[in-house]
């Protein structure tokens, strides 16, 4: 195959044709398995309780196993805070903490600390061209609050975006 012929672009079995907005799903969806978690263990340790005296069906393995499942649902109900807000929101509470005009922005969506709290990830650069600051900001998805905040000069080296040479002449020399 030439290098020509090479296409970044997803298989055909595996493209939905879905084009729009990509919406993060909501970190509450922990407390539908949590629900069931503590349900079936519910479920299986009242059957291990009223079949006590048949130690075939049931041994203290059954009846651990059931308590570690029950544990492990209620942790999914406390660690299933709903957000406090999307995408968008987090990039104006970043561009509200960086103190510069935010041009181009990624967010990514991760968890921190025992009960996985969402937290966004934001990677800001100002708005001049070539930007001249940078920044990561991590926004917590619950309340909004500013958990840290890295800004620094851009030190990439840049060519500008807008064709132009620095003097606003022509294309820029290559």
């Amino acid at each position: 195959m030439e290098d020509g012929e090479v296409r970044d672009e997803l298989p055909e079995d595996l493209d939905r044709g879905f084009v729009g907005a990509y919406k993060f799903p909501d970190n509450k969806r922990r407390r539908v398995t949590g629900f069931l978690y503590l349900l079936i263990s519910g479920v299986v340790g009242f059957w291990a309780i009223s079949l006590s005296g048949t130690p075939v069906l049931v041994n203290s393995g059954l009846k651990v196993g059931c308590c570690v499942l029950a544990l492990f649902g209620l942790y999914s109900l406390v660690a299933g805070k709903p957000f406090g807000l999307d995408e968008s929101a987090a990039l104006v509470a970043a561009n509200q903490a960086v103190g510069f005009p935010v041009g181009h922005a990624s967010a990514q969506l991760g968890w921190r600390g025992l009960l996985s709290r969402p937290t966004w990830r934001m990677l800001v650069y100002s708005a001049e061209d070539p930007p001249l600051s940078r920044g990561l900001v991590l926004v917590d998805g619950i309340d909004g609050s500013i958990v840290e905040m890295y800004v620094e000069e851009n030190p990439e080296d840049w060519i500008r975006t807008t064709g132009l040479q620095p003097d606003g002449e022509g294309p820029p020399d290559v």
